[in-house]
């Protein structure tokens, strides 16, 4: 499924979206309101820990959590939009999940042949078609065709040229089934909105980044919002050409891991000067003294350290308005703006 499957009730010149962020140890919720081109304004935010009852699984609590939140938005938030647009009706509703209960990876496609053919997008699709290797547990949430290389050359335009050789890189993203299922069935019991979709968190947080930070080609993105895992992205020259998982700790061991998967990243390929740190604002000091505490700069060839820039809600509302008390969070900031410039099913 692609982003424009994801979006195909089309976008409205008004919309009201209410954003779920659906975490290992919290959920939140954001009621906001687009019109066209103008900032998305924020008009209600809410989060809610996640209190484990003895003997409840995980997944159970999550839900439970969720239906609270999601009853607490509608007699809170609801108002709170209906007095901004004269409706407290979301027309969308969109779900970012985070690990436990997510994955996302990169590939490269390859295409080659004897004689010169012409590169397509129906090409890409019957290839993408093919080398679906989704699980039953699993459903897949987005797949979209990020970079491309023709002919040895990067290049955003790639279709419907005659070529000799093209690399894709395809971004996947698949949620755990009985999450997805889980949740909507919540959600659509709460608020009775037909389009309700899915997405794993570190694709959409990725994306997002793209769109704060364009002028970053070449960085190291380290997503440490999930407790347990950890994940590390490389975009070299503008393109996202690699991210691997490592799993969250304490100390030394989180400091240990998060080396070796870098190291694992410059066996093949230089490393950038730059890292972008995301976490809950109240995690970063201790995600960036693991990073700290790690020596990464042994693994530049240069002498001096890489830049750590830790991503606060504070850069990213110039992209938002927000007419609420108290200002939404990283994570719900992050999920405004991808919103509002997701990017296209394919490049080009």
């Amino acid at each position: 499924m692609g982003l424009s499957d994801l979006f195909s009730h089309g976008k409205k010149r008004g919309e009201s979206v209410l954003l779920i962020d659906v975490g290992a140890t919290a959920v939140a919720g954001a009621y906001v309101r687009y019109e066209g081109d103008e900032l998305p304004n924020i008009l209600y935010t809410r989060r809610a820990p996640i209190e484990m009852h003895e003997g409840e699984a995980h997944e159970r609590a999550m839900l439970r959590t969720l239906e609270t939140l999601g009853n607490d938005i509608l007699r809170e938030g609801s108002p709170a939009l209906y007095r901004a647009v004269g409706s407290g009706t979301a027309d969308f509703i969109l779900v970012s999940v985070d690990a436990p209960w997510q994955e996302t990876t990169i590939r490269t496609e390859s295409f080659e042949e004897k004689e010169s053919f012409l590169f397509t997008r129906s090409l890409v699709t019957k290839r993408l078609t093919e080398t679906d290797a989704t699980p039953a547990e699993q459903i897949l949430v987005d797949e979209s065709v990020i970079g491309a290389i023709v002919n040895g050359y990067e290049t955003n335009n790639p279709y419907g040229k005659k070529i000799d050789r093209a690399s894709i890189f395809v971004l996947t993203s698949r949620i755990d089934a009985r999450i997805a299922h889980g949740t909507i069935g919540v959600l659509r019991t709460i608020f009775h909105t037909k389009h309700i979709m899915p997405i794993a968190g570190s694709s959409l947080r990725y994306q997002a980044i793209r769109t704060v930070f364009p002028h970053e080609k070449n960085v190291l993105v380290l997503d440490a919002t999930s407790p347990d895992v950890t994940s590390i992205s490389l975009i070299r020259n503008g393109f996202f050409v690699m991210m691997s998982h490592t799993a969250s700790g304490d100390g030394r061991n989180e400091a240990n891991s998060l080396s070796a998967e870098i190291s694992e990243i410059a066996a093949q390929y230089p490393l950038p000067r730059t890292i972008f740190l995301l976490a809950r604002e109240s995690d970063i000091a201790t995600v960036r003294d693991s990073l700290t505490s790690a020596n990464l700069e042994k693994l530049w060839i240069s002498d001096n350290p890489p830049t750590i820039v830790p991503i606060f809600g504070s850069q990213i509302t110039e992209w938002v308005k927000q007419a609420t008390v108290e200002p939404a969070d990283t994570i719900l900031l992050l999920m405004t703006v991808y919103y509002q410039h997701r990017l296209p099913t394919d490049i080009g």
